[in-house]
């Protein structure tokens, strides 16, 4: 599961950055601590559906544009 988080953590991040928002200001629009969303981004922290949800508006994005193939999918 520490994979998954650490695969997600990078993707919030990488989206983070490409709409030009600091930690602070995703935070603030998500209605969310700063320190969680630190905390999702270093896989500190196990991120619930609704939260993501809150993180992919603010994000501009669908949640499957986080989370598509993760986990990888085996055939």
């Amino acid at each position: 599961m520490e994979d998954f988080n650490k695969e997600l953590g990078k993707r919030i991040r990488r989206r983070r950055k490409e709409v030009g928002l600091s930690q602070e200001e995703l935070a603030l629009m998500a209605d969310i601590d700063r320190s969680y969303v630190g905390g999702i981004e270093r896989a500190d922290r196990n991120v619930s559906f609704s939260i993501l949800c809150k993180l992919c508006l603010a994000l501009r994005c669908d949640v499957a544009t986080l989370t598509k193939d993760l986990p990888p999918v085996y055939h």
